[in-house]
């Protein structure tokens, strides 16, 4: 895949893309939780307007992935609904979107990082690994699929 993969920010005419990506790994893997249903369905209101970001990965003309910062106060933010397309996965795509929150977090003053996950998803634990992300206790009740959290100061 020799094509520029660029990163852009979530705009009103982007709504369906964070829906029908997070839906087809949510569906290969765990299935969708009421929480999922409303965020991905409402995104500018669930994220954008609560103060977060949403990103996409666009490879030519298409959006083959996305991945969202979820306001949790000023310097804490999560990072969530992220979803690469399977046509285009192991090419990178989810380590730019990652590379990307971590800058946006370093020029924006947001201290920390977190992030909830679950351990059967051995290549996305890697990645977060890889960057620094550390284990850090799960509370319950959060995510019904999560069985890790894990954070990284900026």
């Amino acid at each position: 895949m020799k094509h520029a993969i660029q990163i852009i920010n979530f705009t009103n005419d982007l709504k369906e893309p964070i829906k029908s990506l997070n839906y087809e790994w949510l569906e290969k893997y765990f299935y969708i939780e009421k929480s999922d249903e409303l965020s991905l369905s409402n995104p500018k209101e669930q994220i954008i307007d609560q103060g977060g970001f949403i990103f996409y990965a666009k490879l030519d003309e298409e959006i083959v992935g996305t991945v969202s910062l979820l306001k949790i106060t000023s310097s804490l933010f999560e990072i969530g609904k992220m979803a690469v397309s399977s046509q285009v996965q192991g090419h990178g795509i989810g380590t730019l979107l990652l590379q990307h929150c971590i800058t946006f977090a370093k020029e924006n003053q947001i201290k920390t990082l977190i992030l909830y996950s679950n351990t059967k998803l051995e290549a996305a634990l890697h990645l977060y690994r890889t960057y620094g992300f550390t284990e850090v206790a799960l509370e319950k009740g959060h995510y019904d699929r999560a069985n890790i959290k894990m954070e990284l100061s900026i």
